[in-house]
């Protein structure tokens, strides 16, 4: 054994069974199966620790964790993009970071799913039959005819387009740099950002996150959108103005809301997402499928074994 190493947020306590970490003997791993907490226990439990895997963005690694674990020296994340690791922290202490393939397609379906629970209400259904509720307590709505607008039409927004092209949904789509070529390709149509909201009947949020997409749906946005109107953000909490989505919801501008990221994660117990009934919640669940999961740590094997052989691979490194 050459190096120390650390799985960390290994909730589901799968890591070990989806790749063959024998391919990396030099490398004794200590795996964590519940969240570190504050970044001062991150540094303390990874004290000596040279190789860190991490699930998605679970774990911060900021500048001051970096800089106070001395023999850190490669992070491999699940996936090509993590904005909880300083890349250039990373890069100014010699950590090599590298990221894995993923599967786009589980957040497309999640979309999806949040869609048909928000306008059918399965679960809410599914648990008074249960509960001994005679039969049916409300209508639902059809997906088929209704106006799908779509906030990024990067890959994961235009497999999104083409599922609500299978449901003979009417599909628009509007990004700061979306041109008519593009919309043709997918076949959807571009609409301006105002016109997306006041006409969609589902808004779903496909963008990354950064200082132009931070907060873009705030109460102004919300507003304009129609009070049969559902809002559906898989992309990250911090999109959207929290505050102003549980505003408009608690006082019904608009229909609901199907929502899989908030700014705190795990959310906390006492949220008022749990207790509004026009909110579909899930635990960040786009990205968690055991298909997915596969590819990240069988990737992070192979990663962790090129660095080894002095021949990195799939390196992230600072923009």
């Amino acid at each position: 054994m050459r190096y120390r190493g650390a799985i960390l947020d290994d909730y589901h306590k799968v890591a070990l069974q989806l790749a063959d970490w024998s391919k990396i003997s030099d490398v004794a791993f200590k795996v964590f199966t519940e969240p570190l907490g504050s970044s001062s226990k991150v540094i303390e439990a990874l004290q000596g620790v040279a190789v860190v895997c991490v699930m998605r963005e679970r774990t911060l690694f900021s500048r001051q964790v970096i800089e106070a674990l001395p023999d850190l020296k490669i992070i491999v994340t699940g996936g090509m993009r993590n904005a909880a690791i300083d890349l250039e922290a990373a890069s100014e202490r010699g950590i090599v970071v590298c990221g894995t393939k993923s599967i786009g397609y589980s957040t497309a379906e999640l979309t999806f799913g949040l869609m048909l629970e928000l306008s059918r209400r399965i679960g809410l259904q599914d648990r008074q039959l249960k509960a001994g509720v005679p039969w049916q307590t409300v209508l639902g709505t059809g997906l088929s005819g209704r106006t799908l607008g779509i906030i990024g039409l990067g890959k994961l927004g235009a497999r999104v387009a083409k599922i609500g092209h299978a449901l003979e949904m009417k599909v628009i789509a509007w990004s700061r740099n979306l041109t008519e070529e593009r919309c043709r390709e997918i076949g959807v149509t571009r609409v301006s950002k105002d016109e997306l909201l006041r006409r969609s009947d589902f808004v779903t949020l496909h963008v990354q996150l950064s200082p132009r997409t931070e907060r873009m749906i705030g109460a102004v946005e919300l507003g304009l959108m129609k009070p049969t109107a559902y809002l559906i953000n898989t992309s990250r909490g911090q999109v959207v103005d929290e505050a102003a989505l549980l505003a408009a919801l608690r006082d019904k501008k608009i229909a609901g809301a199907g929502v899989d990221v908030y700014d705190v994660e795990p959310l906390p117990p006492d949220h008022p997402f749990r207790k509004l009934d026009n909110a579909v919640t899930t635990p960040h669940l786009g990205y968690a499928t055991l298909d997915n999961f596969k590819l990240f740590y069988q990737g992070m094997v192979a990663d962790i074994r090129a660095w080894l052989d002095g021949k990195p691979i799939n390196v992230m490194t600072p923009r």
